[in-house]
């Protein structure tokens, strides 16, 4: 595990023994329709089969053209999948790219000069390979006229949903989102990308010990996560290494030895967020009573106030 979620696996997942879920699919008031490269069968990164309808070469044109995410990287690099967005896009009403869906759109050249978003985890990468894609972290979704980008998961719904009342007004989107029970709000605040986790670096807890979380909440000016288990290292090594990484890949800067404690007690750090503007980490370990090497980690970070 990691202190942080991990970007999503590009390759479907490995066989197991988890339990097997069928899906009805059906569409009503829009003509849904697939369409590949060829029409054999694609198994998706979530481990779908799912067989195209249509070829590049065959496909009607589309009012509304929807991009998903998944298992991106060999359409993003695909001459002839690139070609077939541009020249269909260009005639589209809305085209919408669904959680890294984007890196399509982007590598399709469709998203530059303009605003979009995508899944939480993969905004920095967004941002770093296509420098003339202004990603946001702070909406569900982002409406550029033509071109609509969502972030994950569920704000592709929400996504779906302002799509649907572009086509046929606020009333029958509403309607549809009763007929699903989903709670719409319009202009939803929460963004996945926009929490204060996000400043939290990626560090591998695995090759240490092994780890459960016991909490991992906030909102975007705090976050605290908590996990428990059981390490190879000593109270004042694991310390010592998560201090490191923290301050190796999140350039965190520690406070000085001489003003706490040398040995496993809390350690605190200032850094600064993405807008430069400055915030606090703290971090303690609490070893299980009567139990060795096994402990409960606890990382508070705050943006600083005033």
């Amino acid at each position: 595990m990691a202190l942080v979620e991990q970007a999503a696996a590009k390759g479907a997942p490995a066989p197991s023994t988890k339990p097997r879920v069928a899906i009805l699919v059906f569409a009503a008031g829009f003509d849904v329709y697939s369409v590949g490269a060829t029409k054999t069968a694609v198994t998706s990164a979530m481990g779908q089969t799912l067989v195209p309808k249509y070829t590049f070469a065959d496909a009607p044109q589309p009012d509304i053209l929807v991009v998903p995410g998944g298992g991106v990287f060999g359409a993003q690099h695909d001459d002839s999948t690139l070609a077939w967005l541009r020249a269909t896009s260009a005639k589209t009403q809305q085209t919408m790219s669904v959680c890294n869906g984007a890196f399509i759109l982007a590598s399709a050249g469709l998203l530059d000069g303009l605003t979009a978003t995508t899944t939480a985890g993969n905004l920095e990468r967004l941002r770093t390979q296509f420098p003339k894609v202004r990603v946001v972290d702070d909406q569900r979704f982002v409406d550029n006229g033509h071109i609509i980008t969502t972030a994950g998961l569920s704000a592709g719904i929400d996504g779906a949903l302002h799509l649907v009342e572009r086509q046929k007004g606020a009333g029958y989107a509403q309607e549809v989102a009763l007929g699903e029970e989903y709670d719409w709000a319009t202009r939803a605040k929460f963004a996945r990308g926009a929490l204060a986790d996000r400043l939290i670096p990626q560090v591998d807890m695995d090759p240490i010990g092994t780890w459960d979380v016991v909490r991992t909440q906030g909102d975007t000016d705090r976050w605290e996560m908590v996990i428990h288990g059981r390490s190879t290292l000593g109270a004042d090594s694991l310390l010592a290494y998560l201090d490191h990484e923290l301050a190796s890949k999140g350039k965190w800067v520690s406070v000085p030895a001489a003003t706490r404690a040398a040995t496993a007690g809390p350690r605190t750090w200032r850094f600064a967020g993405h807008d430069g503007k400055p915030w606090t980490g703290t971090m303690s370990i609490e070893p299980a009573a009567g139990a060795s090497h096994e402990y409960t980690v606890s990382l508070k970070i705050a943006r600083v106030s005033g």
